[in-house]
C-alpha cells in the first residue's frame, strides 16, 4: 500500500480544488468544455471499475461503454456545493449501472436480483482467491471470504449457468469431427415405448384365454390368416371363428383396461 507523504497532500488538495472549479464552471456557468474535461479526467476510473466485471462471455468494450455513460450521469447529477469528493458519488453510481446492466440484459434466464449480485461477488472472489492460492478455491474458502453460507455459494455457482445459453441449432463439437447440431445429440422419445406397454397388456390378456382362442388370435393377427383360412385349419365354421375372435378381443381389451 502506498503511503501518503506531506508532498502528496498539496497535490491532492490542488486536484480537488481544480475538480471543484470545473464542476462550478459546468454547473453554474453551463461550460461544456468543463464537462468534457471532467469526463476525460475520470474516464480511467470508469474503465477500472468496468474491468472488475470483465468475463470471457461479456465484451470489455460493452462494460466500458456502460461505465462511461454512468460516469456522465454522475457528473451531471453531482452536487459540487456539498463539498463531498466526486469519487465518493461516482463510484457507487458506476457500479450500480454495471450491476443493472448484468441484471437487465446480461442474463439469458430470469434470476433474482439478490442472486445475480451474489454471483458477481462469488466470481470476483474466485478470481482473487485463485491469484492468492495459485489454484481454484473451494466453495468453503469462497464462503469464508464473502462471509456467507456455503449453500449460498453453491447456489450462486449453479445460478451462474443461467447467464449464457446456446441455440439448439448451434453446431455440435465432437471428437470425431462429425457434423450435426446440439439438438441432434439429445435423446428423443422412442415410438416403440407405447408398443412395448401395449404388448405387455396384450400378453396378460392372451394368457387368460383358453388354448383354442389363443391359437385363433395368433393365426389371425400374427400370421395374418383370413377367418375362412382359420376355420379350415381349426375345424370350425367361419361364423364361429368370427364370434371367438370378437369375444377374445373384447376380453383382452377389458383385462388391459383393468391392468
Amino acid at each position: 500500500m502506498r503511503t501518503v507523504t506531506p508532498l502528496d497532500r498539496p497535490n491532492q488538495s490542488s486536484r480537488r480544488r481544480q475538480e471543484q472549479l470545473l464542476f462550478l464552471r459546468y454547473q453554474r456557468d453551463g461550460d461544456p468544455a468543463a464537462r468534457e474535461q471532467l469526463v476525460r479526467q475520470f474516464l480511467p476510473l470508469a474503465r477500472k471499475l468496468a474491468r472488475r466485471y470483465e468475463r470471457a462471455s461479456e465484451p470489455l468494450d460493452d462494460l466500458i461503454q456502460v461505465a462511461s455513460l454512468a460516469l456522465v450521469k454522475a457528473i451531471d447529477r453531482y452536487d459540487a456545493t456539498r463539498g463531498d469528493a466526486f469519487t465518493s458519488y461516482a463510484v457507487p453510481t458506476i457500479l450500480g449501472e454495471l450491476k443493472r446492466y448484468f441484471r437487465d440484459s446480461g442474463w439469458a434466464l430470469h434470476v433474482p436480483r439478490g442472486m445475480q449480485e451474489l454471483v458477481l461477488r462469488v466470481n470476483s472472489a474466485v478470481e482473487r482467491l485463485a491469484r492468492e492460492l495459485g489454484r481454484s478455491p473451494s466453495p468453503q474458502q469462497i464462503a469464508i471470504k464473502l462471509d456467507v453460507p456455503v449453500e449460498d455459494v453453491l447456489q450462486a455457482m449453479e445460478a451462474s449457468s443461467a447467464y449464457d445459453t446456446m441455440s439448439l441449432d448451434a453446431p455440435r463439437k465432437t471428437s470425431d469431427d462429425t457434423n450435426g447440431t446440439i439438438a441432434e445429440s439429445f435423446g428423443r422419445e422412442d415410438d416403440r415405448f407405447e408398443f412395448v406397454e401395449d404388448s405387455a397388456s396384450i400378453q396378460r390378456g392372451l394368457k387368460a384365454l383358453p388354448e383354442r382362442e389363443r391359437r385363433i388370435i395368433y393365426l389371425r393377427f400374427a400370421e395374418g390368416l383370413t377367418q375362412a383360412e382359420i376355420a379350415r385349419r381349426v375345424g370350425l365354421s367361419q361364423m364361429h371363428v368370427s364370434r371367438l375372435i370378437r369375444r377374445s378381443v373384447d376380453r383382452i381389451r377389458r383385462l388391459a383396461v383393468v391392468a
